[in-house]
């Protein structure tokens, strides 16, 4: 059996791709990834499936790193949550570069529900 060829549209896949873009420079400027996440919600209902694997996998992205620097953010009071921070961060950047590598070989972002990398 042969695996099945997946057609890729380049400019919704360059939506993906600058949606990532997007993450990587909120890391610097917040407010790029607000404008990401809206972009990722409203691109993900017309996208072929292996597309929408990636949306969905930057939406995650969003409110699970938002969820996981809150939590950094309480529990500096008790100096615990720079660590999580730092932790969150590097969790942070390893699923967008994972996501633009599995992007740029037209491959759908495997378990972008999971909470790991």
């Amino acid at each position: 059996m042969s695996d099945p060829v997946i057609s890729t549209d380049p400019k919704q896949a360059g939506n993906a791709n600058l949606i990532y873009i997007l993450y990587l420079v909120a890391s610097v400027v917040g407010v790029t990834a607000i404008v990401g996440v809206v972009m990722a919600y409203m691109a993900k209902d017309d996208a072929p499936d292996w597309l929408r694997s990636h949306y969905h996998n930057q939406i995650n992205i969003f409110w699970k790193g938002l969820l996981y620097m809150a939590v950094g953010a309480v529990l500096s009071i008790v100096l615990i949550g720079f660590l999580i921070i730092l932790a969150a961060f590097i969790w942070y950047i390893i699923r967008i570069v994972k996501g633009m590598q599995t992007l740029a070989k037209g491959e759908p972002y495997p378990n972008p529900s999971g909470w790991g990398f």
